[in-house]
Formats: C-alpha cells, sequence, structure tokens
C-alpha cells in the first residue's frame, strides 16, 4: 500500500458491524465534548441546604450566623471555578458567559439603593450572589437539548433580571433569627411613616415640680433602669397573673415610636425611652397609662448600620429624679425627669478619642457613687465616669476597646465595685475613684466583643459569658488587704451566651 493510500481515512460500515468495528468518538477537545453541568447543580443544591437547613436547627445560633455569612463566599468562589475550569464549554464561551454576568452585575450594583451597598457589599454577596447562581444552574439544566445560541441568549436575559431586580429594593437588615427582610425602596419605612405623622399632644406638665416629684420615687413595681434595679432582670416583691388562658393580657393602648435599641425604664406612671427621629437622637418620656408623649429631648445625631437599622441603643437610667441617656453616637445627657430640661450633656466620642464602636454606643449609664460611668473604649479610657450633678469628668480609666456591656454595680469581699466585660475580659473599678481594683484576663481576638452582663454568685464568684463558642467562666476573687487576685474555678462550652437574658 502506499504513503498516499496510508493517510486515507477509512469509513468504517454501519452494515453488520461486529465486535471489532470501531465506533467515532469525540477528539478530546473541550468544545467537542458534552458539558459537564452536575457540579454546578451539587454546589447549588449544597448552597441551599447550608442557607436554610441550619436555620431549622438552631435559628439566629452563632454557628448560624457564621454559615449563613461564609456560605454564599464558599459556593461563588466553588462556582467560578466549576465555571472556568470543569464546565468543557469552549474557553471563548466560558469567558463570555462570566464576563457578561459581571458587567451587568456592576451596572446594576451602581443602581443599587444604598443599603444594598453597604458593609462591604455585604447585602450583594448574602443575598443576590445566591439568586444568580441559582438561576444560571436551572437554565441550563431546563435547556439541555436547546442550541447554545439560544442558551447562551436566555442567560444573559436572566441575569439582567436577576441582577436587575434588586435594583427594586432596599435591604431592612436582619430579624432575629438571621433572615434578611426586604421591602421595595420606594415604599416608606416604618420611621418615615412615624415622622410624617402629627406631634403626638403634648399631657400637661405638672407645674409643681416638687410635689410632681414624689411620682418617680421608686417603688417595687418599678423598674427604672436597664434590666431592672440591679441589673439582673429580676425583681423581688411582685406577682403578676401567669394563667393567660383564663385571664390572657388586655392591650391598652399602642402607638409608633422612632427606631432604636433602648428599651424603657418605668418608674410610676412614666415609661422612658431613646428612639431615633430623622436626625435628632431622641430621649422620650411616655405617659405609661395611654401613650401619650410627655416630653422629648433630641441631640442632632444619627448612628445607623446595615443589619440592626439606625436609632440609639442603651436604655435610659432614672436617679435621683434625674434621667441620664447614652446615644448610640456618643451623647451622654443628663435631664430633668418631670420636664426633660437639659441639665448637663458630654461627648463620650469626642472626650475619650475612641474609634466609634461597629455597632453604636450601647452601654447604659450607671449611677454609683455620685458618678455615672459608661463605657467608652478608647485608649486607657475603657470607662468614663463623670460627677452626676455637674457631668464634670470624674475619672477615666481601663484598657478595653470592645464592649456592648454596661457598667455593673457588684460587692465582692465585701467592697462594692463597677465591673465592665470587654474583649480583654472583665474589670473592676472602684465607683468613686476609678481606680482599677482586679482584672480577670480572657481575651477574644479580632476586635469581637462581650455583650453578656457579668454576674456576681455567692459574693465571692463572677460568671463571665461570651459568645462566639467561647462558652463560660466561673471565676473567684479574692482580697488581701489592698491586694486583689483571680482564679479560675471552671468554665464550660455547653453554655455559650452572647446576648443578655
Amino acid at each position: 500500500m502506499s504513503e498516499a493510500a496510508e493517510r486515507i481515512p477509512v469509513q468504517p460500515s454501519t452494515a453488520g458491524a461486529g465486535p471489532e468495528t470501531s465506533v467515532a468518538r469525540p477528539t478530546g477537545r473541550p468544545d467537542q465534548l458534552r458539558p459537564r453541568i452536575w457540579p454546578g447543580v451539587a454546589i447549588i443544591a449544597l448552597q441551599w441546604m447550608a442557607l436554610t437547613v441550619p436555620g431549622w436547627i438552631d435559628p439566629g445560633s452563632m454557628w448560624h450566623i457564621q454559615v449563613t455569612m461564609m456560605t454564599p463566599m464558599v459556593s461563588a468562589a466553588l462556582f467560578g471555578l466549576w465555571w472556568v475550569f470543569g464546565t468543557r464549554f469552549s474557553w471563548k464561551e466560558r469567558f463570555i458567559v462570566l464576563g457578561a454576568c459581571a458587567v451587568i452585575g456592576g451596572a446594576a450594583i451602581a443602581a443599587y439603593h444604598s443599603s444594598m451597598q453597604s458593609m462591604g457589599y455585604m447585602p450583594v454577596m448574602m443575598i443576590v450572589l445566591p439568586y444568580v447562581m441559582l438561576v444560571w444552574v436551572v437554565w441550563l439544566v431546563a435547556t439541555m437539548l436547546v442550541r447554545w445560541p439560544i442558551r447562551r441568549f436566555g442567560l444573559l436575559v436572566l441575569f439582567a433580571l436577576v441582577w436587575g431586580y434588586f435594583t427594586l429594593v432596599r435591604w431592612n437588615g436582619v430579624d432575629g433569627t438571621f433572615a434578611s427582610t426586604m421591602s421595595f425602596r420606594w415604599r416608606p419605612t416604618s420611621e418615615d411613616l412615624f415622622l410624617t405623622q402629627s406631634d403626638a399632644a403634648h399631657a400637661a406638665i405638672p407645674e409643681d415640680i416638687s410635689e410632681a416629684g414624689e411620682m418617680l420615687e421608686v417603688e417595687p413595681a418599678d423598674w427604672p433602669g436597664f434590666r431592672g434595679v440591679d441589673r439582673d432582670g429580676r425583681r423581688t416583691g411582685v406577682k403578676i397573673a401567669t394563667d393567660w388562658s383564663t385571664k390572657p393580657p388586655r392591650e391598652l393602648w399602642r402607638r409608633r415610636v422612632g427606631p432604636g435599641w433602648s428599651s424603657f425604664a418605668v418608674v410610676g406612671n412614666r415609661a422612658y425611652t431613646q428612639e431615633q427621629r430623622g436626625e435628632y437622637e431622641a430621649v422620650v418620656c411616655y405617659d405609661a397609662s395611654t401613650g401619650s408623649e410627655l416630653w422629648a429631648h433630641k441631640d442632632q445625631a444619627r448612628f445607623s448600620e446595615a443589619i440592626a437599622g439606625p436609632g440609639p441603643r442603651s436604655t435610659p437610667t432614672l436617679h435621683e429624679g434625674k434621667i441620664y441617656a447614652q446615644g448610640a453616637a456618643g451623647n451622654l445627657n443628663c435631664l430633668d425627669a418631670l420636664t426633660g430640661r437639659a441639665i448637663w450633656s458630654r461627648d463620650i466620642l469626642k472626650e475619650s478619642g475612641a474609634t466609634p464602636q461597629m455597632w453604636g454606643y450601647a452601654a447604659s449609664p450607671l449611677v454609683a457613687d455620685g458618678v455615672v460611668t459608661v463605657f467608652a473604649g478608647a485608649k486607657d479610657k475603657s470607662v468614663m465616669g463623670y460627677h452626676a450633678d455637674t457631668g464634670e469628668p470624674a475619672w477615666s480609666a481601663g484598657t478595653g476597646k470592645f464592649s456592648y456591656c454596661s457598667t455593673q454595680l457588684s460587692r465582692l469581699a465585701g467592697v462594692d465595685q463597677l465591673l465592665i466585660s470587654t474583649e480583654k475580659g472583665v474589670t473592676a473599678f472602684d465607683p468613686a475613684r476609678g481606680t482599677v481594683l482586679w482584672q480577670h484576663d480572657w481575651p477574644l481576638e479580632g476586635g469581637m466583643a462581650r455583650v453578656v452582663q457579668p454576674a456576681v454568685v455567692a459574693g465571692t464568684d463572677v460568671l463571665i459569658g461570651t459568645g462566639f463558642g467561647n462558652g463560660t467562666r466561673r471565676v473567684r476573687v479574692s482580697r488581701e488587704g489592698d491586694s486583689w487576685t483571680t482564679e479560675e474555678v471552671w468554665r464550660s462550652a455547653a453554655f455559650k451566651p452572647y446576648f443578655n437574658d
């Protein structure tokens, strides 16, 4: 056979083909192989399992939050690797589709509501990308028998629809189960509705303040500040009906208020809280019987972040006829509890030189030994103390920079002291002078902060609750003369509280 004849391909006959007959197969080039879609399906299936199952098992837990935040990033990385290196489409088609998705997404993001662009575009990563990848894979599976040019065109249309839909919405943050809440961007927020309502009718302020002041004397049923009298969520000497099936609570009134995370201090017939009113932080006094507003003190300040939204975070404290309230932006006010008249005000952030807390100032003021204390979070000025009557600086001390705890008046080894939990551990201060009595080190890394109030047990020990999987420690505090020591009694990861109970 000649050399020319050897180069002529021989077409096998299909008639009577036996076991020895060879069959034409793809040459192995990516554009000639059947696309590999199943890895993308697996990635998306695992992604949505990770985004939904933890919420069914343990909603709002730290591991649920961490999985929810990490899953979209991990799945996006795996999805990109699969598309570029594992789909078997031609290299040209792979980069055309990927590039088109990026261009369409970039154009859409530029038109997104500011809430969608917050926190380093976290809402885009957590919400939008999972849906983009979902429709991407679903379309490829649904159109497996359709010619590629049509599939490519449909894919680009879907990109435009999914990316484009989110230009219409506003991200409202997350709820207690860490589920994102959204609404159409042109729909008024609850704050907008509140601000457009007419001002509440102000009840008459008693003219004789001295007589009215007797109403503010703390009684057993009162709740004069954050978590009650002792900041432990307890109130003795009070009973409430617990059989709500036969005698359920009855709603007396309802009213719209500004956003915020402040709880109520209630003394007599007055309920004190803080809320955001547009560009103003407001300390507000309501009539607990009717819900009508008695007075409001406003400071031009606004703190807002994407997850928790706008508004003050701490609860007002009533002490000897005065209200002490700290806003999320760092304003510390002393007001007349009856009229709301300003007595003095300090700027914690400016005076301490601290870096603003990620979630805003959340410490509720505490008055002890004539000094009102709040957490500041500055270098060597972790806690700031001011004379309660004049607002003049009394002391500053401590090294903790991250905390959403409030100072806790406690008695250990027969000595009154202020406890504060920070990323450093727990520190105890002399209430009047600010001297650091002792510190138990239990550091948290990465700018994490403690939130749970320290709790004294048996007059000698302190429970330190810490989230992020760290657990709880029981620490024994001992005193010998002027020297203080701490010793770990036990620790447990079985309960690891992140927020106050």
